[in-house]
């Protein structure tokens, strides 16, 4: 059980979320719980959304699941980590041996690993990662824009990994 009430269903939800809610509802095709938590500031569920939107113009689709699901790991986020799982397998054919790696900031696709991999230690430091970790991903061919790009999904993911484990959100991505 949630340690918070979760608002019921889309349609109960002020008029003013309404377009938030069909935003995320067009994206998984239903409104899982963490956004429904997130509707109880509005003004919260708007900056993840628009992060969201920001950063989905960066690196490759692909590339960002992975770096969400090395970030939820290191997070111990069960939440995320279902949800990423979800969005990788469904909608972005990544494989279960690769997203099993990505846990663990590998990657079989050795351009994503370098990005992965920063991820994952830039997590896990606190973003302070040692010189040598920066110059490798640099050395990978990620530009300073695409570095601080990984860093940015890195703050997202953080967000919602300390939203679902705060308030023990249960995964609702298995129960469509």
């Amino acid at each position: 059980m949630s340690r918070i009430d979760i608002p019921g269903h889309d349609e109960t939800a002020a008029s003013s979320l309404q377009p938030l809610f069909h935003l995320v509802s067009r994206r998984f095709g239903f409104v899982p719980d963490l956004y429904r938590i997130l509707s109880i500031s509005p003004h919260s569920l708007t900056g993840l959304i628009e992060m969201q939107a920001a950063l989905s113009r960066t690196l490759d689709a692909r590339t960002r699941e992975r770096i969400a699901l090395a970030v939820s790991e290191v997070n111990g986020c069960q939440y995320c980590i279902s949800a990423h799982t979800y969005l990788g397998h469904y909608f972005l054919k990544l494989i279960p041996e690769e997203m099993t790696l990505n846990r663990a900031g590998r990657s079989l696709d050795p351009e994503a690993e370098a990005a992965v991999k920063f991820a994952r230690s830039v997590s896990i430091s606190r973003g302070r990662v040692e010189t040598a970790e920066l110059s490798n991903v640099r050395a990978s061919g990620y530009s300073d824009a695409q570095i601080v790009e990984i860093i940015a999904l890195c703050a997202e993911v953080f967000l919602t990994n300390l939203l679902a484990n705060v308030f023990e959100i249960k995964p609702d991505f298995l129960k469509m």
